[in-house]
C-alpha cells in the first residue's frame, strides 16, 4: 500500500502501474517461454510492415547492442528473419517468420485473456488505451516546442 500522498504523484504512479502491468504481463507470458522484451519485437512485427532495428531498439526499450543479442536469438529460434532495407542498404529491416507469426498469434490470445482480468468492460480498457496514447502524442508534442498550453484535455468521467 502506497502513502496516499504518493497516490497524487502522477509521475510516480505511472511508473507504478507500468510495473505492475510489466510483472502481470511477465507472469503470463512465462509459461510460454517468452519474456516481455520477445513479446514487444513480435508484437510490433506482426503488422508484416518490417522495422529497422532503431525502431524496434525504441519500441521495445533497449539499447542497440541489447536488442541485437535478442534478435540473435530470435533468429536462431526461426521467429525473426533479417532483410536488407531496400530503401537504404545500409540497414537491414526485421520480419516474422511464419513460426513468428504463430507464436504471436497464441501469445496474443494469452496476452488479451491476461489484460481482459484488468478492466471491469472493454469501453474501460479502451477509454485507458485512448488517454495514454493521447497522452504519448501530447507528450511528443510538447518535446517539440509546441508551446506552454495544456497539452491533454481528458473527458468526464461520469459516476
Amino acid at each position: 500500500m502506497n502513502p496516499s500522498h504518493l497516490s497524487r504523484d502522477f509521475s510516480h504512479l505511472l511508473s507504478l502501474v507500468e510495473r505492475r502491468v510489466a510483472e502481470q504481463l511477465r507472469a503470463a507470458l512465462a509459461p510460454e517461454g517468452c519474456d516481455v522484451e520477445e513479446w514487444r519485437v513480435l508484437n510490433l512485427l506482426a503488422d508484416g510492415s518490417g522495422y529497422p532495428m532503431a525502431v524496434v531498439a525504441d519500441h521495445v526499450g533497449l539499447r542497440p547492442p541489447a536488442l541485437t543479442r535478442l534478435v540473435d536469438r530470435l533468429v536462431a529460434n526461426n521467429v525473426v528473419y533479417r532483410r536488407v532495407d531496400l530503401e537504404d542498404r545500409r540497414r537491414v529491416r526485421l520480419f516474422l517468420t511464419p513460426r513468428g507469426k504463430s507464436l504471436h498469434r497464441r501469445l496474443a490470445a494469452v496476452i488479451e485473456r491476461s489484460q481482459t482480468e484488468l478492466f471491469a468492460s472493454s469501453h474501460d480498457k479502451e477509454l485507458l488505451q485512448d488517454l495514454l496514447l493521447r497522452l504519448d502524442e501530447a507528450l511528443d508534442g510538447s518535446a517539440s516546442g509546441a508551446g506552454h498550453q495544456p497539452v491533454l484535455a481528458l473527458p468526464r468521467i461520469r459516476d
